[in-house]
């Protein structure tokens, strides 16, 4: 958090625990409505204390975080201090190996939280918070956050990795059905490409995290392919990371990815995209020199201001069709998290984060999705995000977990990611994947 912002918030703590909570606020500057503190009631008084968080959340994303908390933080007296960082992935070992870990860290990779856990850094969560997981959200989801039958953490975002964005008008224009199958994709994809336009715009850079958007298009078409079993275990590693079926995955994303003719819609050849911020990416598709995008539910928070999303809007998102139009499995992700510290405030936060009122009380600030079985789709802040939740609640879909975040940290943050990148640049697959198996630990 800017000094700015903390001096601010540090300031309207002192005031609202003096106004909200009880005390006269009716002249002067105390004259704006006083706080609810009703509802923050739960989690008791910890004034004159803090709690610092750190994640990989930035700008308006953490403004958001920062803006949701901050009643509990006025009703309850703690100085909650946010800190993003786009190069967590790799600060968060140095700073917790320094001994200068926060408080609580927002963990985008269970393969990274699960690193932590079996060094002792994290502490196990308390039996209310391991209370309130379990009535808010289904096993597959709390497994991610436990190691060796011990509870570490709980979801905190969710996101669903297997949509396709697409301009409505684009597809209309050009008389363009939304596909069901993988083969009717491929249509699509000839069509714009045989019309001037390349159908794809992509973009892989993401400071120390470059690469992720590759591995999420391998994971997505390896799960199509294959089926949830061989996902499940290469990820695992009961197949090697090599093994020929996930060979032609990445094949098959290459026919597409490092095809010139193909991508990279409104930027240059294919190999452009690892320049191309991950964040601007999908923006070709607003001035038509793209037409399709794969990227994550929460992609609707990089659109530019103003952009609207729907079916009949600027943009809009199918799944990624698999071989058949029946069997569609959906790939995604979220985040998790997790303390360094067991203080009565850092506990208290953490069950308020993993609460169904944080979580709807973050969808009324933006675009947010969450798996919790509390969240109402209907109050989303857009269609994908309603269609995101309803996915993940529906016990019928067969939902995977991102397979890099879930591999050892130094494969799934490192070798995969830029093992991706110099794919990307021109280096075979067979050398590629084997050099990602080379890499693998060996206990």
């Amino acid at each position: 958090m800017r000094f700015g912002a903390r001096l601010a918030l540090v300031v309207i703590t002192l005031v609202a625990t003096a106004t909200a909570c009880g005390a006269p606020h009716g002249s002067g500057s105390q004259s704006r409505k006083a706080t609810d503190c009703g509802p923050y009631a739960r989690y008791g008084k910890h004034a004159g204390t803090q709690v610092s968080v750190y994640g990989s959340n930035r700008d308006r994303e953490a403004d958001l975080f920062e803006e949701t908390w901050a009643d509990f933080a006025r009703c309850t007296g703690i100085d909650v201090q946010y800190e993003g960082d786009g190069e967590f992935e790799a600060r968060i070992q140095i700073r917790a190996e320094g001994g200068s870990a926060p408080d609580v860290a927002f963990f985008p990779q269970p393969g990274l939280l699960e690193r932590f856990a079996r060094a002792g850094k994290l502490k196990p969560a308390s039996p209310a918070l391991a209370a309130l997981a379990k009535r808010g959200w289904s096993a597959d989801w709390n497994s991610y956050a436990t190691v060796d039958g011990t509870l570490y953490g709980t979801p905190l975002v969710a996101n669903v990795k297997s949509f396709v964005w697409y301009s409505p008008t684009f597809f209309r224009d050009r008389g363009l059905s939304v596909p069901r199958t993988w083969s009717e994709l491929m249509d699509v994809t000839e069509k714009v490409a045989a019309s001037g336009v390349k159908p794809w715009c992509a973009g892989v850079e993401s400071g120390e995290a470059t690469g992720w958007p590759l591995t999420d298009w391998i994971e997505d078409v390896l799960l199509r392919q294959q089926g949830p079993g061989v996902y499940d275990q290469w990820v695992t590693h009961k197949i090697p990371f090599n093994d020929p079926r996930v060979v032609r995955a990445m094949d098959t994303v290459g026919s597409i990815l490092k095809n010139d003719r193909y991508a990279n819609g409104g930027y240059g050849p294919a190999r452009s995209m690892a320049s191309i911020s991950y964040q601007e990416a999908g923006t070709p598709i607003l001035s038509g020199d793209c037409a399709m995008h794969r990227q994550a539910s929460f992609y609707a928070e990089q659109w530019p201001k103003g952009t609207r999303i729907g079916p009949d809007k600027d943009v809009f998102a199918f799944l990624l069709p698999g071989t058949d139009a029946t069997s569609r499995p959906v790939l995604g992700g979220g985040v998790f998290a997790a303390a360094f510290s067991d203080r009565p405030e850092v506990r208290a936060f953490q069950e308020y984060l993993a609460t169904a009122d944080f979580a709807r009380a973050r969808m009324r600030k933006g675009p947010f999705v969450s798996a919790n079985k509390g969240v109402d789709p209907a109050h989303a802040a857009n269609p994908v995000d309603a269609l995101s939740i309803r996915l993940l609640q529906d016990p019928r879909t067969q939902f995977r977990f991102d397979g890099s975040d879930q591999m050892p940290a130094a494969v799934g943050a490192g070798t995969f990611w830029k093992g991706a990148v110099d794919w990307i640049g021109g280096k075979g697959t067979q050398q590629v994947a084997d050099s990602v198996e080379r890499s693998w630990p060996s206990h």
